[in-house]
């Protein structure tokens, strides 16, 4: 989408968004590529045995048509929510691309969740249908009771306990589908949000957000796509970072997509899989790139050949973009988005669009600011919120069933997300912390990524997280958990050693009063440290 200019300003000056008429997420992403060429390689599967499988479009457009058809006998109509709950496999690519092409919308769910979460969200969308395995129907089981009963509900890995067999199902149906004709706007997917009061709120986004998503994939992964890509993520794709950071855009563009699940991300298995599928673009958050620092001199051990990696979801820090060069031999590219609004902000070290500690600059077709209370521009060097201006192709539609959630959500035609930033005089925005991270201490107002980014350099520090603890002097002050390296073990002096290791290096009104060391980081499904459960700790 982005045309073949290597200089940002120019760039974004020029880029115009080509949003058609009639659009549909399924198609493009499927059909086009099956009608020229049916057995282009589109998902290359490792199973869980590690033997591997070739997917090709034609397969994608058999499924797909199947699944369609089948699920409209079951009643499935345009509008109504089908639920995914499903690992990185070639059924769940099937899944999304039948639900669009049926007009109907697609609700992805985390395989981690369990039954009051998947319950929920259930529920509260209305869903009509569900597309599990064994792993997934063992926990709708007990979140059956709470849901009303769905019309379909179809295991990959066979019928039993109220569900019909995937494959058995789809095999009696015609290998033939009219896709609906949608428009950009017409709903598609719905994700729900992991907010961080009340319940998780479901945003709904038009068949328009995969266009709004490209730009945003191809600035970071320097012009993606380019000859040889191949793409993976150890991202679930029930998240929008899984789904529509590496997917869709991936399937859009023609380019392969690895899958393989992880039962729990492990650093050395991700080296070894790039190498062995020959990844050359990797969608990689932040705290698995800091896993990933404790495998050493990772081009020695594996044979990987990656072109690009970007990042995402929390802020990268200096420390981990200056690991990457080293031990990568490239510029981690970060971005920056969020459910609702996603990839908004990138760098691109092809166009020398990258500093460390900075997210990077708009990406064309966006205009994004950081906005005070009012709605005002901040001043380069002032803390605000970041916000994004409408009409936007990414943007959400609303929030399910949430009107006065949706109204909240804007100041005039500012979306804004809730994070806080800073703007530099050459435009570049640096992450401080979400609203409620970020800390008040002695009247200053501290942000969590330049304390954690700094920790993680203590060579004992595998992991830290900094949250901020009431205090009746100070209103609140700094406190650190720590996740210790293998052999390190926790004690009072390595404790001071961490706190005068901070406080040399930053200031000594930023460095963590309180240090906490920690067996697990609590993180959500999406890899982003939960600093909720921390300050409950207190």
């Amino acid at each position: 989408m982005l045309p073949q200019i290597r200089d940002y300003d120019a760039l974004y000056a020029q880029f115009r968004w080509p949003i058609p008429a009639r659009y549909n997420i399924g198609t493009d992403v499927c059909d086009r590529w099956a009608a020229a060429d049916p057995g282009r390689l589109a998902i290359l599967h490792v199973r869980p045995d590690g033997g591997t499988e070739e997917i090709s479009y034609g397969w994608l457009r058999e499924t797909s048509n199947r699944l369609a058809n089948a699920l409209r006998a079951h009643g499935i109509a345009r509008g109504d929510r089908v639920a995914i709950l499903l690992p990185q496999t070639p059924e769940a690519a099937a899944s999304h691309i039948a639900i669009y092409k049926l007009g109907a919308v697609a609700l992805p769910l985390a395989i981690l969740f369990g039954a009051d979460a998947l319950a929920y969200r259930l529920q509260n969308s209305g869903a009509s249908a569900l597309i599990t395995n064994a792993q997934g129907l063992a926990k709708y089981a007990g979140a059956r009771d709470a849901v009303p009963k769905l019309a379909c509900v179809l295991s990959i890995d066979g019928p039993g306990d109220g569900a019909d067999g995937f494959h058995e199902t789809i095999a009696r149906a015609a290998d033939a589908f009219t896709p609906v004709a949608t428009a950009p706007d017409d709903p598609a997917l719905m994700i729900y949000t992991s907010g961080t009061t009340g319940q998780p709120k479901g945003a709904l986004h038009g068949h328009r957000v995969l266009l709004g998503h490209l730009p945003g994939i191809e600035m970071p992964h320097d012009f993606f796509p380019q000859p040889g890509d191949r793409f993976w993520t150890p991202a679930d794709w029930a998240w929008a970072g899984g789904l529509l950071d590496c997917l869709l855009p991936s399937l859009h563009h023609g380019v392969p997509v690895v899958a393989k699940r992880f039962e729990k991300f492990d650093a050395e298995e991700a080296f070894a899989l790039m190498a062995r599928t020959g990844v050359r673009n990797a969608f990689i958050p932040p705290t698995a790139l800091r896993m990933l620092r404790s495998v050493p001199g990772p081009r020695g051990r594996h044979a990987i050949d990656l072109r690009t990696v970007g990042s995402g979801g929390e802020s990268l820090g200096a420390e981990t973009l200056e690991w990457g060069r080293a031990a990568l031999g490239l510029t981690i590219n970060e971005f920056y988005g969020q459910t609702e609004c996603n990839l908004v902000l990138a760098s691109c070290a092809m166009m020398g669009v990258s500093r460390p500690g900075a997210i990077g600059k708009p990406v064309p077709g966006h205009i994004v600011a950081v906005i005070r209370a009012d709605g005002t521009p901040a001043a380069p060097g002032e803390i605000g919120q970041i916000a994004v201006k409408r009409p936007n192709p990414v943007m959400f539609l609303e929030y399910w069933g949430r009107p006065d959630a949706t109204k909240a959500k804007f100041i005039g035609d500012w979306m804004t997300t809730g994070d806080q930033g800073v703007v530099d005089a050459d435009g570049y925005v640096t992450f401080v912390g979400r609203d409620d991270d970020v800390i008040t201490s002695a009247g200053y107002r501290i942000g969590p990524t330049e304390i954690e980014d700094c920790l993680i350099k203590h060579p004992a520090v595998a992991l830290a997280a900094v949250v901020g603890k009431p205090d009746p002097v100070r209103t609140e002050i700094v406190k650190a958990f720590i996740v210790l390296k293998a052999g390190r073990a926790p004690s009072d002096a390595l404790a001071v050693e961490i706190q005068d290791f901070v406080k040399t290096r930053l200031s000594a009104h930023e460095y963590p009063r309180e240090v906490a060391f920690i067996d697990q980081m609590p993180m959500t499904t999406t890899g982003k440290i939960i600093r909720r459960h921390l300050r409950e700790k207190g």
